[in-house]
């Protein structure tokens, strides 16, 4: 490349291979999602095989969620240092080991291990990855690709629920074990469909980088004396390093702190109902082939909602104040869960699946969207990692707290309760603060244009300098290191 464009990264193709990576996506993320939702229907059998009880028994897709969404920054750590396909096939690699290993499990401790920390580790290393690598794909037509891609999560649901009780009744839940952890390798066969865009781009980005840095360095030693490092700068240049995969400098982003507090918020009831819902239908009476098929309702109604989402966030009249369409999706969910008690009967039970397919779909394929709209693609990569690690407590509670209600109270509607107050108190507090957070951003860049255009401010040379530098390097983040850099060096020059 020519040297003005040789560290600059390829923009997103915005189609091409990129329907192939969206399908890659499409199973790893269905996989990721489905999969710990299709297990509830070996729970009962499991329960009166080991003898526990709803809460012991629901802490193995607590585990599972939480390992999957605490692995986070792991996840993206891996991405950062090898790309998304060698993560996508060890994480598939990892699943097929944990459930054919829990085949041959004696306790319910060891299903933790198996299930819960192995599977859901490997499920981790599935679902990051498939999401950072469709922005980088993707930009006009991201929100469409990211319905497309979250759209695996249902139709993997659909499936994976009748085939589970399938395999039940025929082979067992050791039998099913070992052929669903043959199935999961599929994901390996998903990640080698993600190519990477421009492999030489690092290598030549981090040459020119390092090439500067030396330029700049001889520059300021010409110019003038220079300290030998102290203690604090070598801790810096710690901290720099990782801050290279992790951005923490997030947790001063207001739009971040408030999409992590409202999300976190959102997940102490939001896989719950899934759970147990087919347990809830089997304690009210109903056969086991009609309790899994609400959650291939459900599933039916999620994947058509998914993409139909996606199309309607990416308009011109939703996607400007997308994080308001994501409040109302949530608080919509809330409101399915606190009418479920409601519903006595079966046909009642398929009308609530039917809304709770809905609104999960229209939750889930906004969930990463409204991040990326928020932080950019830039930094997402580290900000789905710091989301997901804050996530997983709640997650990991969720379930488990859903099954003492049960326990406590013999009943299931107190669950179904708790869940849905608490995802319409989070879409009510997303939906406030991002009214907020709408209102001081337009209050600050009205400022910051009326600064411009104020005829008295006069600009120093210094000044003119520090903001040409800055609107320089605004077009080529690849740069950023680099500048730091310069500053830390001009301060230390300045010391002297």
């Amino acid at each position: 490349p020519a040297p003005a464009e040789a560290g600059r990264v390829p923009g997103p193709p915005d189609g091409g291979w990129g329907w192939v990576v969206v399908f890659g996506a499409f199973v790893s993320i269905g996989f990721a999602y489905a999969f710990p939702k299709g297990l509830a229907i070996f729970f009962r059998e499991i329960q009166d095989f080991f003898g526990t009880s709803y809460s012991e028994i629901a802490w193995v897709s607590s585990i599972m969620l939480a390992t999957t969404y605490g692995a986070g920054p792991i996840s993206s750590i891996l991405v950062n240092r090898y790309g998304s396909r060698p993560v996508v096939m060890f994480g598939g690699l990892l699943c097929g080991v944990g459930m054919i290993s829990a085949a041959f499990c004696t306790s319910i401790l060891q299903l933790y291990i198996c299930v819960g920390f192995i599977t859901g580790f490997g499920l981790a290393l599935n679902l990051q990855p498939s999401v950072i690598i469709i922005g980088k794909y993707f930009l006009k037509r991201r929100p469409i690709a990211n319905g497309l891609a979250m759209a695996g999560s249902p139709v993997m649901l659909c499936t994976l629920a009748p085939l589970n009780q399938f395999l039940f009744d025929n082979f067992g839940w050791r039998g099913s074990f070992l052929i669903l952890g043959a199935i999961l390798l599929n994901c390996c066969v998903a990640g080698a469909l993600f190519r990477p865009i421009g492999p030489g781009t690092a290598q030549v980005k981090t040459k020119v980088i390092e090439e500067g840095k030396d330029a700049l360095k001889g520059k300021i030693t010409e110019d003038g004396p220079m300290e030998n490092k102290t203690e604090e700068e070598g801790e810096k240049d710690c901290f720099e390093k990782v801050n290279q995969y992790l951005d923490f400098s997030l947790f001063k982003h207001r739009g971040f702190l408030i999409y992590l507090i409202g999300n976190v918020l959102m997940f102490l009831g939001f896989f719950a109902p899934i759970v147990f819902l087919a347990p809830y239908a089997k304690h009210t009476g109903i056969d086991e082939y009609s309790a899994a098929f609400l959650l291939s309702i459900l599933a039916i109604v999620d994947m058509v909602a998914r993409p139909a989402t996606g199309i309607i966030a990416n308009s011109r009249w939703v996607r400007p104040r997308i994080q308001y369409f994501f409040s109302f999706a949530i608080a919509f969910n809330g409101a399915c869960h606190l009418l479920c008690p409601l519903a006595s009967s079966y046909t009642g039970l398929i009308v609530y699946s039917s809304f709770f397919g809905l609104a999960f779909g229209m939750v889930c394929a906004m969930l990463f969207e409204t991040l990326m709209d928020l932080v950019g693609a830039a930094r997402f990569t580290s900000a789905v990692g710091l989301v997901t690690i804050a996530e997983c407590c709640t997650i990991l509670l969720g379930p488990p707290i859903g099954g003492i209600l049960i326990d406590t109270f013999g009943d299931y509607k107190y669950m179904f309760i708790k869940c849905g107050a608490v995802m319409v108190l989070a879409g009510t507090f997303l939906f406030i603060m991002n009214y907020y957070n709408y209102r001081m951003l337009a209050k600050e860049e009205k400022e910051r244009k009326a600064k411009e255009e104020d005829p008295k401010s006069v600009r120093t040379e210094n000044e003119g300098k520090k903001n040409w530098n800055k609107d320089s390097i605004q077009d080529g983040p690849e740069l950023e290191p680099l500048r730091e850099k310069g500053e830390g060096l001009k301060k230390e020059m300045n010391g002297t």
